[in-house]
């Protein structure tokens, strides 16, 4: 019997999802690095395993285009509520998070922010909310953990950065000591970011849902916007509410762009 999965994307932000809850799918590092390799594989920024879970409606794990597992992904998480089709409880590593359907895309509720520099976590103290170090031209940056963790710097052009160059360097700096995802924003209007962002493990992408979060929550801390915020990144739009204290709330769209067949002992 041939292996099935979905292939979907949030705001271009693409996924690989395997639906593993009947039928249990053996997944390492690099069989999903494998999978991921859009050349020789299937291709995705993510691949997304489901499986069953005592805690929840169902476990998300959560495999970069380097075949780490890591905590959270708001893109695929928005993919995943579509495919559920009704309002539910997702299991991951970075925590509980509550989905709700929308019309072409869903809601989800995340944990609340965490500041604390041991919890980011960062190698060493320092104040979260504007920290003395610099890459370059990005100084002054914020880091927030949502669920896994992300340094935001604002600046005046965000396409102006060289991210490309710069986002390897600081994902891999010393101060992180599990890596990190690197996120540009500039102001683009009242409550509005525009965002460009370095993906931990997979490199510059279309959309980051959890990095949408972080710069938000950063932005409304510094007093640059007030929630609801709306951050545009390359592949579209979105909304983020938040209040200090409170779980942060992202809306946006998921798409379904095929479903297909293979066999997931030719990727090792």
């Amino acid at each position: 019997m041939a292996d099935r999965f979905t292939k979907m994307h949030g705001l271009g932000n693409d996924f690989v999802v395997i639906d593993a809850r009947e039928s249990a799918v053996e997944m390492t590092p690099a069989r999903a690095h494998a999978i991921a390799d859009r050349r020789h594989g299937i291709g995705c920024d993510q691949l997304i395993l489901l499986e069953p879970s005592a805690k929840a409606d169902v476990k998300m794990r959560i495999f970069n285009a380097d075949g780490g597992e890591v905590e959270a992904c708001g893109n695929a998480t928005r993919c995943v509520a579509t495919l559920i089709g009704q309002p539910a409880v997702i299991e991951t590593l970075g925590g509980m998070l509550r989905v709700t359907p929308a019309d072409g895309g869903a809601e989800v509720t995340l944990g609340e922010p965490v500041f604390d520099w041991e919890r980011i976590p960062l190698a060493m103290p320092m104040d979260t909310r504007d920290m003395p170090v610099a890459w370059d031209e990005l100084e002054h940056g914020a880091a927030v953990n949502v669920g896994n963790p992300h340094i935001i710097f604002f600046v005046p052009e965000a396409d102006a950065v060289a991210l490309a160059d710069l986002g390897s360097r600081i994902e891999t700096d010393p101060l992180f000591p599990e890596r990190v995802n690197v996120n540009v924003a500039s102001l683009d209007g009242e409550n509005q970011l525009q965002l460009r962002v370095w993906e931990r493990g997979v490199g510059l992408t279309q959309a980051c849902g959890t990095g949408a979060c972080a710069t938000a929550v950063a932005a409304i801390r510094a007093g640059l916007v007030a929630s609801p915020v709306t951050v545009s990144l390359p592949g579209g739009d979105l909304v983020i509410r938040w209040a200090e204290g409170q779980p942060i709330v992202m809306s946006g769209a998921a798409t379904r762009v095929f479903d297909g067949e293979t066999d997931w002992a030719r990727f090792g």
